[in-house]
């Protein structure tokens, strides 16, 4: 069947969370306690070892494929616009995100600003801490990379929702 990475990714999702809602339902069923007096087999919770096993198995050999196949369509598909793989894309963005976060602190320093509570207690002499940089082109290089982080996620946003691929569950 075919999906779009955002379709296999939900898919995923959901394959997960059945995944962990069996082998949670498996811990509660797998044993019990029963008073002394009590008679057990009315307090057995119903539990098939062999048959959650089996889904277990079924389940997990789903996510390989699916993982698998999303794999390999973020290493072959290419980003319009870009000339990288998805797979290098989802490596570059979070680059950009620090290099945004490193911009933006730069960006938000004065040229000269004064220092409070410094190393001088006797308050006597004033102290500055100064930039070592043009602010202003801090500012314009965050702007640019805001931009491009923007490109790259819309462009990403619309492969991840157009370009199918086949997986076979």
């Amino acid at each position: 069947m075919k999906y779009t990475s955002a379709e296999a990714a939900k898919l995923l999702r959901k394959l997960n969370e059945e995944q962990a809602a069996l082998k949670e339902r498996e811990s509660k069923t797998a044993t019990f306690v029963a008073a002394v007096d009590e008679d057990v087999e009315s307090a057995r919770p119903e539990y098939d070892y062999a048959g959650t096993q089996k889904l277990l198995a079924q389940l997990e050999e789903k996510v390989r494929k699916v993982k698998h196949a999303i794999n390999a369509f973020n290493l072959q598909t290419t980003v319009p616009g870009f000339e990288m793989t998805v797979d290098q894309a989802l490596v570059y963005i979070p680059q950009l995100s620090e290099k945004k976060r490193r911009l933006a602190n730069l960006a938000n320093k004065l040229p000269k600003q004064r220092v409070v509570g410094g190393y001088n207690a006797s308050k006597s002499i004033i102290e500055y801490t100064y930039a070592n940089f043009d602010v202003a082109e801090a500012a314009a290089d965050l702007n640019a990379v805001t931009d491009e982080l923007a490109r790259i996620q819309t462009a990403l946003d619309v492969v991840n929702n157009t370009e199918t691929f086949e997986i076979d569950v």
